[in-house]
């Protein structure tokens, strides 16, 4: 029996093979999770109904797996309507993930255009396609070492 929450098999497989550097999405679900990913990227598709499940359920599992050593979000630029609405919501509740977990990992935004270079990179190894209706609520994580 596993102790971890993370209990889905694909995901378990793939981030078991992941090494240091290897690039994980928790894509939301209007992230184009067909077209932009990684020449070596599964696709694990989670998006059951609108909103079932969202981002942050599929990071708190993450981080109860993986050494993670980074998390960027996909950021707004500054022509984008929705800029102007200020940070999105959704930031706030991985934060408050991030420090549940015990990591001490800061969110760092990544403009849309190089957000998809960064999943596009052969170091992608995985996206977790959600139903998250949140805006701008893609996740891109890069695996730690495990150091215990």
């Amino acid at each position: 029996m596993l102790k971890t929450s993370l209990t889905h098999p694909d995901i378990l497989r793939v981030l078991a093979r992941a090494g240091h550097h290897a690039k994980i999405l928790i894509a939301d679900g209007n992230y184009p999770a067909s077209s932009k990913r990684g020449p070596h990227a599964e696709l694990v598709c989670l998006n059951l109904a609108p909103g079932v499940v969202t981002v942050a359920q599929v990071l708190r599992a993450i981080l109860s797996a993986a050494p993670i050593d980074h998390v960027a979000t996909m950021g707004i630029p500054a022509d984008d309507p929705y800029a102007r609405h200020g940070e999105p919501p959704v930031w706030a509740e991985y934060r408050a993930v991030i420090a549940a977990s015990g990591a001490k990992l800061a969110l760092e935004p990544i403009l849309k255009w190089d957000f998809y270079k960064h999943v596009e990179s052969p170091d992608h190894v995985l996206t977790i396609q959600t139903a998250d209706q949140s805006l701008w609520a893609n996740v891109l994580l890069t695996m730690g070492c495990r150091t215990d």
